[in-house]
């Protein structure tokens, strides 16, 4: 019922903002510089890096980038397999990031190289549209740079970028290529956030055609809007909400500076609470709850700021001040590093003098991919950390992980998820890796397929594609931390219904219980759970696991024989990463036809 009634709001909300947008003036529009960062708004980031040293670094950063970029030559129209972006993305990160470096120095050799790098682009014979977020990243870098070097540009250079935008962005989004149009995905938010920034950049030339730009976007963002319903848990995971949503903020800002507000966009159900969800899905070592498409290490997320200022709650700033902190050298890293400018945008309208910890230590979702996070604490990397996940494999960029769990103690993730594996390796190794039926190629990806994941399977089988393994219970006394997930859709009809708990007792003492009823005829069921930890087989049923000078005893109790086994992570396939440093702690064991087999592992830290 609240997924209806909230289904039900998000559709009202599409008709406020279709109502809204006509009420949009594209005959007054602000002066340039108007996107994002307006006229005078450089001052207000002189105060940001002149009182918080984490600011500053990220400022020098910038420049020295932007002082390397002086003497490269502009980018080239080469693509890898099928894709553009990573000169899409490098032409936006060196147009954004030179843009800003003019606009705090004045140094009129980061506005010339600015140019060069667009009007080189502009000269590409298209921005392959084929694969369209190439042109959405592309659309925005120039957008910016159109409109923030705006009085320093040339005639003739403003002339050429605007007509590069309109015939190889704007125009070109009123084709057939413009599937996006239609998406559920992070390529609906990212470009519709990049042909809206192109098309109020150029308002004042082409109000006609920003108008159909914007009317098109508000038309079909709710669509991936619909992805935070009802709590905010993005289910394409941590990375995919990095990418989507800063494509949506950069949307939902430059409707608001440009034309006064976002159309009701910024209270779709669930996207600014989606600031809390990724914030949980970092654990306290450092690494994220990496399901579907993530790689496991976390940064500090650029467009938080944004966040915080939106909900008037500074905690949500809390770990991003410390990962800002650490990549204030050259080797740090962030998040969809191109858009760092707007890290420091968005921070200058927070007040950042007294940032607390969340209060918060439990996230509960059930949207599309239904999850339960605890964290004991915010503040030590020995915190205790455990994530659960139910969900399905066919929904975008998901791996066969429904049931699975990560778990962090005393310092160690001692339960593991490998993360993603570059696409291009795959691709160009002729893997089918976007379709996603039942007996796709996709699956047979090591890091994608059911093998590597701490979940159940049938001997090793696939799971259910289209199965939703749904969280019907959770725990939360002072005792007990934990979650049931129903895994009977995702095992089908060969089995008679399976349930998982995964439950905390007491911050000590991580019990994972499957229950299993047998179909019509035996079946074999396979327990996986992958660590970075080094393995042995113990005695009585046992294994023992030893990472940095710690060990945790994984004892299996179940009525019927195991067979225990310690695996690499070794795929047989070529086109599979190595994997080196994991490995697997698996076991067998018979559930017989109609019967119920119940097994219980206690995961314990031993001195």
């Amino acid at each position: 019922m609240k997924r209806f009634l909230t289904v039900v709001a998000l559709m009202l909300l599409v008709g406020v903002g279709a109502l809204r947008a006509q009420a949009y003036d594209y005959t007054n529009l602000p002066s340039h510089p108007r996107l994002l960062w307006q006229e005078g708004g450089e001052a207000q980031v002189e105060r940001l890096i002149a009182t918080h040293p984490e600011m500053m670094g990220i400022h020098k950063r910038i420049l020295r980038f932007c002082d390397a970029t002086l003497d490269k030559p502009t980018s080239t129209r080469i693509k890898t397999g099928k894709r553009l972006l990573d000169v899409s993305r490098a032409v936006l990160k060196r147009t954004l990031y030179l843009s800003y470096g003019y606009r705090m120095t004045g140094n009129v050799a980061y506005l010339q190289r600015a140019e060069q790098e667009m009007l080189a682009a502009c000269e590409f014979s298209d921005w392959n549209p084929s694969h369209f977020l190439d042109v959405g990243e592309m659309a925005f870098g120039l957008a910016i740079g159109y409109d923030w070097l705006y009085d320093g540009l040339s005639e003739q250079s403003r002339a050429t970028i605007r007509k590069g935008m309109i015939d190889k962005a704007l125009n070109v989004a009123q084709t057939k290529q413009a599937k996006f149009y239609r998406s559920k995905t992070n390529w609906n938010q990212v470009c519709n956030g990049g042909l809206v920034c192109a098309a109020l950049a150029i308002a004042e030339d082409e109000p006609e055609l920003a108008k159909v730009i914007v009317d098109k976007a508000l038309g079909s963002i709710n669509l991936a809007l619909q992805n935070y319903a009802p709590d905010g848990a993005y289910p394409e995971g941590f990375q995919y909400w990095t990418y989507g949503t800063s494509y949506q903020v950069l949307l939902n800002d430059a409707l608001e500076t440009v034309l006064g507000h976002a159309s009701g966009l910024n209270e779709a159900p669930g996207l600014l609470r989606s600031a809390r969800f990724v914030q949980f899905m970092t654990a306290p070592s450092g690494d994220c709850f990496c399901f579907s498409d993530a790689n496991p290490r976390a940064y500090s997320n650029i467009m938080m700021p944004w966040f915080a200022y939106k909900t008037g709650d500074p905690s949500l700033m809390w770990l991003e001040m410390k990962y800002l902190a650490d990549a204030n050298t050259d080797f740090g890293e962030y998040n969809e590093e191109r858009h760092l400018p707007c890290l420091l945008i968005f921070a200058s309208r927070v007040d950042l003098s007294n940032i607390t910890p969340p209060t918060e230590t439990v996230w509960e979702s059930d949207g599309i991919n239904p999850l339960y996070i605890y964290r004991s604490g915010w503040t030590s990397p020995n915190d205790t950390y455990l994530g659960i996940k139910g969900g399905l494999a066919s929904f975008s960029h998901s791996h066969m992980d429904a049931g699975s769990f990560v778990f962090e103690y005393d310092g160690v993730r001692w339960a593991m998820d490998l993360g993603m594996q570059a696409y291009y390796s795959l691709e160009k190794e002729g893997v089918d890796l976007w379709n996603m039926t039942q007996n796709s190629q996709r699956w047979d990806v090591y890091r994608i397929g059911p093998d590597a994941h701490n979940t159940l399977t049938l001997d090793g089988a696939n799971h259910i594609v289209d199965g939703k393994a749904e969280i019907t219970r959770t725990w939360n006394t002072r005792t007990k931390k934990g979650a049931e997930v129903d895994l009977g859709a995702v095992l089908g009809d060969a089995v008679g219904g399976a349930t998982r708990s995964v439950v905390l007792h007491n911050g000590k003492k991580l019990c994972v219980t499957d229950n299993v009823v047998g179909g019509q005829q035996e079946q074999t069921i396979r327990w996986t759970m992958c660590t970075p930890a080094e393995a042995v087989v113990g005695d009585k049923n046992t294994f023992i696991l030893t990472a940095d000078g710690k060990r945790m005893e994984v004892k299996v109790d179940a009525p019927v024989e195991v067979n225990l086994h310690v695996w690499d992570n070794v795929s047989p396939n070529y086109f599979d990463y190595a994997n080196t440093g994991t490995c697997r702690i698996v076991f067998d064991y018979k559930v017989p036809a109609g019967e119920s087999v119940k097994v219980k592992v206690t995961l314990k830290e031993v001195k």
